[in-house]
């Protein structure tokens, strides 16, 4: 098990759901912690609901597809705690549609969010991390639809991907290193992300369009019995603690899907392996 010692959390996109859970699980285990994410209100909110508990910390409001920010957040993570143990690149927004009828601000927005802020949290902070020496930990957010395939949801399981990639290659960077990394795909977790995405589809004035609704409705459905945020966000502190990579909270319904696709790349893979000519 992997002892971080006293050193604070750092959690973006910290104002709801995994991210206010995770700020929360973390202060339970003695940890400092710093809150960011964009959302005003609801960051005050989740630190006052921390500080009320005894946690000491501090609220930060950071865009975090902003380089800049994202390196002030560190600069203050550092000043004022000394030390950070780990670093939990949790925010993330999506929208719905075909691909094709998504905007280029709306592509923009997902992927600057949902990749960038994790690139940008790697970037500022792991250097920190390995300058300081002994144990920490990056903890990327992902999702099952970094894994799986989702319609209409284009921009965002394309982030997603890619910070699935983005974490294999971290940690084959930081082996040797007292630097551990975690990728976190969530499946159905109760969080308001839905709100969030008709939120800004109706300040955009996007068109939802029938398919989109279909599956508003679906994870709807879903996530009406979906893992609880905070279960979600114990599972991650204790795969951190046992220094996990895949940190997958409410997945085993999707195993059957993301197999499949495997064995249709494998069965691809032996169709064009050795000796084999193209047609």
């Amino acid at each position: 098990m992997t002892t971080l010692g006293t050193g604070a959390a750092v959690v973006t996109g910290a104002a709801s759901g995994i991210g206010r859970a995770l700020a929360g699980a973390w202060g339970a285990e003695g940890m400092t912690v710093v809150l960011s994410d964009i959302n005003q209100p609801g960051l005050q909110e989740a630190a006052e609901e921390l500080s009320a508990k005894g946690v000491e910390c501090v609220a930060e409001v950071v865009d975090v597809s902003d380089p800049a920010a994202v390196e002030r957040l560190a600069d203050v993570a550092f000043a004022r705690f000394g030390r950070v143990s780990v670093v939990c690149n949790n925010a993330g927004v999506s929208t719905m549609g075909k691909q094709w009828e998504i905007g280029q601000d709306d592509w923009d927005w997902v992927i600057g969010v949902c990749l960038g802020g994790v690139v940008n949290g790697v970037r500022s902070f792991v250097p920190r991390l390995l300058a300081q020496g002994g144990p920490a930990h990056i903890v990327n957010t992902a999702s099952m639809g970094g894994l799986l395939t989702s319609p209409f949801l284009g921009p965002y399981a394309a982030a997603k991907h890619a910070v699935v990639g983005l974490s294999k290659g971290l940690r084959a960077e930081l082996a040797g290193t007292e630097v551990g990394v975690s990728v976190v795909c969530p499946g159905l977790v109760r969080t308001p992300i839905l709100e969030g995405m008709r939120a800004h589809m109706a300040r955009t004035g996007t068109d939802q369009g029938e398919e989109a609704t279909f599956m508003f409705d679906a994870l709807e459905r879903g996530l009406q019995t979906g893992m609880p945020a905070e279960v979600a966000a114990q599972l991650v502190v204790r795969a951190v603690q046992d220094d996990q990579f895949w940190i997958l909270p409410n997945g085993a319904v999707h195993v059957p899907s993301v197999q499949a696709d495997f064995d249709e790349m494998l069965a691809a893979a032996a169709v064009a392996g050795p000796g084999r000519s193209a047609p």
